[in-house]
């Protein structure tokens, strides 16, 4: 899946503003003590009373005091009147979220900021974290005796989001936002290719956004140079890969740039002289106001932030880089594993799938792994002729898993889906594949989004697993389950829990195989090929963030233990450098959702249902694993006592 690089990081704070260092102290110190204690009633039952207890202890600013003292009196209130208080502080901080984000406002189908950006100043970062305090101080005064098991569920999400979020604000993570993998330059390209225009309004709203790129560029300028001067900046070989990106963007001639794409065609509904207006002043803002910004940026860049860049590729390097990489698996993985637990993991999980690919290379009629993976790379059958063929391979194995899906899910979409390919400008860096969300009324269906750059170097034994991971049962079938909920307030329909999200995009892969695809042997070792790419990471991630491995050793790593292709490796090593411990979620998630089927299954016996057990992983939106499990639990007691009536 490829994360929407259009909704801004939370939380992000600059000393230099004074009063936000005090304050996030107050929550650093106070709020981890809460998500420490596993328990959940113990949970539930300790964060307001930690939360308000620190507040009040601290001395907090006197207006908050004041909303404190008035939040505590809800915990007398009749529970209506607190489901109320609830249920509008949900929808507040949705909205104030949306606000905040136009981009992913946009994203979602929200058209009432369609003609803003989002402001990247250090002002509005410090701004927002003061807004979550607020927002924390009130819900955590709520007391939730009474309430529905969704209702503290929801609850103790936006709670814990906002003390990852605190935690976060001390890594400054908002003087880092650039890389090959995501930054500004790609941000609104990638934006307008998901928007609907359907009126001269859409079109003047995105007139209206190109006016404002420039200042953003100079924001995300300013915040780049104080990393710069604090030390914390990416490695500098990914960020002459930016460069690259800012440099082929800024060349552009109005008119062939991606941000020029929604004059490629026009709706009836806009007539033959509006069509002309917008035109010309679509590529006006373009020409003298935008490219010009990606001119400047890509200056800077080569002038003085590259240099700047640092030499080791592991998040280590940076001063307090070793607690930032332990900060990122917890929340990332939402465990408590540690950076050599997880390394250890991924070592089991990589001999595991090595001695079944065995077993099938030995199948096929070879002695051993590298003579058969040898073999692959000269097969023509395994690589696709052409990005067309690429494409129809991956469309090839959706139809059949879609007419299957009833007998696996009780609860399915409505959201259409399909197979595309990945933008040109992102294709010499992108994934070999990712799943871009739809919106939630259907207008613009979820899309499959296949690399077919250089596609004779990629194989075919691959396609059945992706298609499975990113398109179904994977990412297309969550995620869409998610934003159809009902009943959940709407930030929990669109939550990002990365080990979950990506967890379920493996445990899909697998699913394929427990119900009876990968018929073909060289899928079925493109299953596993795909399965140790996972455990692989686990290996490298922590292997460069924490033990100060190079870049070559993660590249060995990879040609030692698999036979994935040279251009999916540069890649994604290059992935994994940008982005600290993501990679880690899928593996962990996978696991996880394994573990808990298999709980549920010894405990079940005969009365196991896998229909059920899945509409019971996806029917409540994206989890924490340590919520997952609780829930999952709570289900097979349930279930028990339902069989025992």
């Amino acid at each position: 899946m490829k994360w929407n690089a259009a909704t801004p990081g939370f939380g992000p704070v600059n000393d230099s503003d004074g009063w936000a260092q005090s304050s996030t102290l107050k929550l650093k110190v106070f709020l981890p003590l809460y998500f420490k204690l596993r328990t959940p009633p113990l949970r539930r039952f300790l964060l307001p009373v930690v939360a308000v207890a620190a507040f009040l202890l601290l001395a907090y600013l006197p207006k908050m005091r004041a909303q404190t003292l008035s939040g505590l009196a809800l915990t007398a209130a009749p529970l209506e009147d607190r489901r109320k208080a609830l249920n509008a502080l949900f929808e507040e901080y949705w909205q104030a979220t949306m606000e905040r984000s136009p981009e992913y406002a946009s994203v979602l189908g929200d058209t009432r900021y369609n003609d803003r950006i989002s402001d990247y100043s250090v002002k509005a970062e410090n701004a927002w974290l003061a807004r979550e305090e607020e927002f924390l101080m009130k819900l955590a005064a709520i007391d939730p005796t009474g309430f529905t098991d969704q209702e503290k569920i929801s609850r103790d999400l936006l709670l814990r989001q906002f003390a990852d979020d605190s935690e976060a604000a001390a890594f400054k993570e908002w003087e880092m936002p650039l890389n090959q993998m995501s930054g500004i330059h790609t941000t609104y390209p990638q934006l307008v290719a998901q928007l609907s225009f359907a009126t001269s309004k859409d079109y003047d709203d995105w007139i209206a956004r190109l006016h404002a790129l420039p200042k953003a560029f100079e924001q995300v300028t300013t915040n780049l140079s104080i990393g710069m001067e604090a030390g914390r900046v990416p490695p500098r070989y990914l960020l002459e890969k930016a460069l690259d990106q800012v440099k082929e963007l800024a060349n552009e001639k109005p008119e062939d740039s991606p941000l020029a794409l929604p004059l490629k065609s026009f709706p009836a509904s806009v007539k033959p002289a509006e069509r002309e207006r917008i035109k010309a002043e679509m590529l006006d803002a373009i020409g003298k106001e935008v490219l010009p910004a990606y001119k400047r940026f890509a200056r800077f860049l080569e002038v003085s932030y590259i240099p700047a860049g640092r030499a080791e590729p592991g998040i280590s390097a940076l001063p307090d880089g070793a607690k930032y990489y332990a900060f990122s698996i917890r929340r990332t993985t939402t465990t408590d594993l540690t950076a050599a637990q997880i390394h250890q993991i991924g070592l089991d999980e990589v001999k595991r799938d090595e001695a079944q690919m065995l077993a099938i290379a030995q199948k096929l009629g070879f002695a051993d792994l590298p003579s058969f993976r040898a073999s692959l790379k000269t097969n023509p059958k395994v690589h696709p002729a052409s990005p067309e063929a690429l494409l129809a391979a991956y469309r090839g194995y959706l139809g059949p898993m879609q007419a299957q899906l009833p007998k696996y899910f009780g609860r399915l979409p409505k959201a259409p889906f399909e197979v595309d390919a990945v933008p040109e400008y992102l294709e010499k860096t992108s994934a070999p594949a990712y799943y871009e969300a739809g919106t939630p009324d259907g207008s613009r269906p979820g899309r499959l989004r296949i690399d077919t750059y250089n596609a004779a170097s990629r194989n075919l034994y691959a396609v059945e697993a992706i298609a499975y991971h990113e398109g179904l049962p994977g990412h297309h079938l969550q995620i869409s389950i998610a934003q159809e909920l009902t009943g959940v307030p709407t930030f929990r329909k669109h939550q990002h829990y990365t080990a979950y999200i990506e967890g379920w995009g493996l445990y899909s892969e697998r699913l394929g195989k427990d119900v009876g695809f990968y018929q073909d042997p060289y899928s079925d070792y493109g299953r596993l090929e795909a399965d140790i790419w996972r455990a692989i990471r686990l290996v490298v991630d922590t292997g460069v963030h924490s033990q100060h491995w190079s870049r070559q050793q993660m590249v060995d790593y990879f040609h030692e233990h698999s036979n994935i292709d040279e251009t999916s490796i540069q890649a994604e090593v290059d992935r994994y450098i940008a982005w600290p411990s993501q990679a880690l979620a899928y593996k962990i998630g996978q696991l996880k959702i394994l573990e808990l089927r298999e709980r549920a299954k010894s405990a079940l016996g005969n009365n196991f249902d896998l229909r059920a057990f899945h509409d019971q992983v996806l029917d409540t939106g994206a989890l924490p694993l340590d919520v997952l499990s609780e829930r999952i639990d709570a289900w097979i007691v349930a279930q028990k006592s339902a069989v025992s009536r």
